[in-house]
């Protein structure tokens, strides 16, 4: 289900390295770090253990895992927490991932449907943001495709001689105005033909399809359009494409959540970080389009991605599916690194999984 930026190999540890009683207070340091965000020393640890093991022994133990990179200790005197090598190393190689609770699933479901009643993608992908943060007590985040918006009607309206305003409506009701250059002495029969023409196609259609199916049209031969009523066609679809950046929108909901339950002044600096972060959405979209390779769940963890390297952050993404089967997006969540990342990634790759049946509606 999960995919990682980092591959264990690289990390140089295997689970050949620890044996069981160092697995097992391995496992407890990450999931009371998990729990609690506070280290755990060694005579908290032998009280916890099902083995018999003296705090002494404890020690002995955890001093290994030090010297492997898994665990640290951020006071001399203090107990130990994970590192984020730690953290991926238990997220790959000990975590039992657990399953969506009956709860959680129609939870899910049933926001992601009542969103989806109202034809609006947008709000589909905002409920379902909305909704992980929620479930997650993270910031959820969507990464989509302006693109990926179904068609309804267009629409050419002239303006002057030599311009004409191109007006695109989509099935959730959103309405997009370009102004197009057309040439000289264009007769207005041209511009409603050019409508006719698209409007007999263009229903439940993206503008992607819409595009690739009049590309296969013209080379075929029966586009029966003459040539300045394809030069409006061609015009109308290089203003609506607009430029690279943006075709990509980004949705985060839920920054609130990030603020709760902040301990210390690092703490608040951690966070700042991260919403400064999230005010540069371009890095934030790079980040999820790399997500959008993987076959299910991506984790990024901490400093395995630059951008939230100073925030100690964790991303969880999943991809989204169009009805073609195509991925047009990402959803997920962004929170500390002591994420309960058993529970979040299913529900991260159970809601993507949600959001891309309703779009295959």
């Amino acid at each position: 289900m999960a995919s990682h930026d980092i591959p264990i190999g690289s990390t140089q540890v295997s689970l050949t390295a620890l044996n069981e009683r160092s697995r097992e207070i391995f496992r407890q340091i990450v999931e009371s770090y998990l729990t609690t965000g506070e280290p755990v020393g060694s005579r908290n640890l032998s009280r916890k253990l099902a083995l018999s093991l003296s705090p002494a022994s404890v020690r002995n133990v955890m001093s290994d895992l030090e010297q492997l990179g898994l665990i640290w200790a951020p006071h001399t005197s203090a107990g130990r927490l994970p590192t984020e090598l730690g953290l991926r190393f238990f997220v790959d190689a000990l975590m039992e991932i657990g399953d969506v609770t009956e709860q959680d699933r129609k939870s899910i479901e049933a926001q992601v449907a009542t969103a989806g009643a109202a034809k609006s993608f947008e709000t589909v992908l905002t409920e379902a943001s909305q909704l992980l943060s929620g479930l997650t007590r993270s910031a959820g985040i969507v990464l989509t495709s302006k693109t990926t918006t179904r068609l309804k009607h267009v629409e050419f309206v002239r303006l002057e001689p030599e311009r004409a305003l191109a007006v695109l409506v989509a099935e959730d009701g959103t309405v997009e105005n370009r102004v197009l250059n057309v040439p000289a002495g264009l007769p207005t029969s041209s511009l409603t033909e050019a409508a006719n023409f698209l409007n007999a196609r263009i229903r439940g259609k993206t503008l992607a399809e819409l595009r690739a199916e009049l590309e296969r049209t013209v080379e075929q031969g029966r586009a029966e359009l003459d040539a300045l009523t394809q030069k409006i066609v061609a015009a109308g679809f290089a203003s609506w494409s607009g430029g690279g950046a943006d075709e990509r929108q980004l949705i985060v909901r839920g920054h609130a959540h990030l603020l709760e339950d902040l301990r210390a002044v690092e703490d608040l600096e951690r966070v700042r970080s991260l919403f400064d972060a999230l005010e540069t959405k371009r890095g934030v979209i790079d980040l999820l389009g790399r997500a959008e390779q993987a076959d299910g769940a991506r984790i990024f963890i901490g400093s395995e991605n630059k951008l939230f390297s100073l925030s100690g952050s964790s991303t969880i993404v999943a991809p989204y599916r169009d009805g073609a089967g195509r991925i047009v997006g990402v959803i997920g969540v962004i929170g500390p690194t002591r994420l309960n990342y058993a529970r979040v990634i299913p529900m991260v790759d159970y809601t993507a999984r949600v959001v891309s049946r309703l779009l295959s509606g």
